[in-house]
């Protein structure tokens, strides 16, 4: 299953999570120095605005003398430079490319890119540049994703508390000021279409690519396992099933993932926000905390509910595969496929799928409520902060999409325990197919490349 694609897949794996981490945890202590050196930002990108300024209390406490004239004193916003002297440009505050966005997605790409190239000389098989290559695009196009998923948080905070104030003080808020917060976002979410039709494709031509890999790997030692159970269901179906839920899977796993990595900071900033909890009073981080205790109960709960139903898709493929196999048997040979055996092969079908059906029940009874109710924990946990009137329309939304966010993440087995369960039984059919060839058999190193249209 992985060997036939990935070049050396045990390695392969561990090398991805290690390089993961220790880029991870480098990027803190020795981001700035290699800035320093190698960002490209420095000319790309201006720096960021200085804040407003405000003037002096002391010069503003200090009573002047008779006939004194008062020092005018800058609005906010205006520039304090002499007149005729321009403003230098700079990034505005809320800018979706800033400095250190910007050197922080090089970094990402160095980190990515050394990655490949490590395993371009190291061990490169027929599939590197969509077993390798194809994955670290597919990762770097989700963290792009996460990214814009940050941004559009931040910017809830600011456009609603924008909107809470025009609705309150009607012409508070200038028309321009309005249309250039909805004209941010736009500007940032459009390009994300286009991002997400990139990924729809490249994901659908990796997950082929490696059912491609499967199906070649098989198919040389077919003499000696065609004679398998559901052989051909092996070969045909179970690669392109196996292939999509893992990628499906994996995608979703590292877009928990790296979700965590980016929205885990901002919900903690926004816990100092929270003034306390019910019950439990004030918690440092109280946020961070609830989503990750609610989505490790009801990760539990779910894994205890359905972990029968594994077991069960199994045995639902092997009944379907006999009773497949006398059928086709009955369409060369008269013989077979007679009805008394027939309704005995069904009848089997028909036993094993109502076994499902009850144990699916209960399952989903306790999957949908879970999921029903965990999505008014957040606002149980605000109701304190919500009615001691600490939170602002903005505030609210940001921590309502954040908290989203992360429990989100917390609860991706939860979520996908369905897709969890179906790639369990793949795997074992797999497993047990894979059996029948020589486990020293060296990764094929050859693919269909040569056939016309492949």
């Amino acid at each position: 299953m992985f060997r036939s694609f990935f070049p050396n897949p045990r390695l392969f794996f561990l090398s991805a999570a290690i390089w993961m981490l220790i880029a991870t945890i480098a990027f803190p202590f020795f981001g700035e120095s290699m800035r320093s050196v190698t960002s490209l930002d420095r000319w790309l990108i201006a720096p960021m605005c200085a804040p407003a300024t405000t003037a002096d209390p002391a010069a503003t406490d200090a009573t002047p003398q008779t006939g004194q004239a008062t020092p005018a004193t800058p609005e906010v916003g205006q520039s304090t430079l002499p007149e005729g002297v321009a403003t230098p440009a700079c990034t505005p505050e809320g800018t979706f490319l800033t400095g250190e966005q910007a050197w922080l997605y090089q970094y990402v790409l160095m980190v990515a890119l050394i990655f490949c190239v490590f395993w371009f000389f190291y061990e490169r098989n027929e599939w590197y540049w969509w077993s390798v290559v194809g994955s670290t695009a597919i990762l770097l196009i989700t963290y792009f994703n996460v990214q814009v998923d940050a941004f559009v948080n931040n910017w809830q905070g600011t456009f609603f508390n924008t909107l809470q104030s025009a609705l309150s003080q009607p012409g508070s808020v200038p028309a321009p000021k309005f249309y250039a917060e909805i004209a941010t976002i736009i500007a940032v979410t459009v390009p994300r279409i286009l991002v997400l039709v990139i990924l729809s494709f490249l994901t659908s031509h990796y997950v082929f690519r490696w059912r491609k890999a499967m199906n070649s790997y098989y198919m040389r030692y077919w003499s000696a396992i065609r004679t398998t159970e559901g052989a051909a269901q092996r070969v045909q179906e179970d690669t392109m099933r196996f292939a999509q839920i893992v990628e499906d899977l994996g995608t979703s796993f590292f877009d928990a993932l790296i979700t965590l990595a980016v929205f885990l900071p901002i919900l903690w900033g926004l816990s100092q926000h929270i003034t306390e909890l019910p019950i439990l009073g004030s918690v440092p981080g109280s946020l961070v905390w609830v989503a990750l205790v609610s989505a490790a109960l009801g990760t539990v709960f779910l894994a205890a509910i359905g972990f029968k139903l594994p077991g069960l898709q199994f045995e639902n493929q092997k009944v379907e595969a006999a009773y497949r196999k006398e059928l086709v048997y009955g369409e060369d040979s008269p013989e077979r496929a007679a009805p008394p055996t027939v309704r005995e092969l069904f009848a089997g079908v028909q036993r094993n799928y109502f076994r499902i059906y009850w144990h699916y029940t209960y399952f989903n009874f306790a999957r949908y409520g879970y999921l029903q109710l965990a999505g008014y924990i957040p606002l149980l946990m605000l109701a304190p902060s919500i009615l001691a009137g600490t939170l602002t329309l903005g505030l609210y939304q940001q921590v309502q999409q954040a908290f989203g966010q992360v429990a989100s993440s917390f609860q991706f087995l939860a979520r996908a325990w369905g897709t969890v369960i179906e790639l369990i039984s793949v795997y074992k059919r797999l497993r047990l197919f894979e059996s029948h060839i020589p486990r020293d058999q060296e990764p094929i190193k050859e693919s269909l490349s040569g056939v016309a249209g492949a």
